[in-house]
């Protein structure tokens, strides 16, 4: 794997930090790479080497965070929906800043598509409708309804600011998904 330079790193999540920053505070679309840059304390240029546009730098933003759900889904696939859920929540947890403003203000509204689209994906395997208490259910149905109530409950937990510890909500969606799927 090629070595990349510190610098690099640091400016891009400079960036990163400052969109984020940003779009806490106004609609993504009135943010200016001169603001991103000010914010970031990099000049309009160093966005320009590192992104195409602002669009750029949100969507590999996104992209990077949606990738390591992605990640530990698979590291967590042989775990019970619980124990699964709690590398998700803590995941969401420590990412507070960037999930709280895609998913709990109207900052970004794509990116709740593309997180539904992810759960979807992740749930497609978990949906077993030719047996027991699902047997004849449309299955892509069953899958997007358990996709969007997932996405529903932590756009909830981040819009009012973590009511429960992540955990907790682990708990509950699980015990949730799991009577859903038994």
């Amino acid at each position: 794997m090629p070595k990349v330079d510190r610098r690099i790193l640091k400016t891009e999540e400079a960036l990163k930090t400052a969109v984020i920053e940003l779009m806490a505070e106004k609609n993504f679309d009135d943010i200016t790479i001169q603001e991103l840059a000010y914010h970031a304390n990099v000049s309009r240029g160093t966005i320009y080497l590192h992104y195409m546009d602002k669009y750029d730098l949100l969507d590999k933003l996104m992209e990077t965070h949606i990738h390591e759900l992605r990640e530990r889904c698979e590291a967590s696939a042989d775990l019970d929906f619980v124990t699964g859920f709690v590398i998700w929540t803590d995941y969401f947890d420590r990412n507070y800043a960037f999930f709280s403003t895609m998913l709990a203000s109207k900052g970004a509204p794509f990116f709740r598509s593309r997180f539904i689209k992810f759960l979807i994906e992740e749930f497609q395997d978990e949906v077993d409708n030719t047996r027991g208490k699902n047997e004849g259910l449309h299955k892509d149905l069953a899958v997007q309804f358990l996709a969007s109530s997932y996405a529903a409950v932590v756009e909830w937990w981040f819009t009012n600011e973590k009511p429960v510890p992540h955990q907790v909500l682990a708990e509950q969606l699980g015990a949730l998904l799991e009577r859903i799927c038994d």
